[in-house]
């Protein structure tokens, strides 16, 4: 069962890239799909932001290449998933 910051961060996908929720897995990357563009991204990285309540800075949002990565980057900003 996913906690309610996992959830947060599938629906901010699922928002962003225009997915179902249920497309987005740990392996789900940055190019792999068409849906996943850089337009996509920056949406995607201001859905994070406004979900968690957290500023990415530079070197994380270009990091943030797959769902997994993501989950990574949040953890660091202290978001417990």
């Amino acid at each position: 069962m996913a906690s309610e910051n996992q959830s947060k961060l599938i629906a901010a996908f699922a928002t962003a890239l225009n997915i179902e929720p249920s497309l987005v897995k740990d392996e789900l990357a940055y190019n792999t799909i068409p849906e996943w563009d850089s337009t996509a991204h920056m949406s995607l990285v201001a859905e994070i932001e406004d979900a968690f309540d957290i500023m990415l800075d530079t070197d994380d949002i270009i990091d943030m290449s797959s769902v997994q990565k993501a989950k990574e980057i949040v953890v660091k900003y202290g978001v417990e998933l």
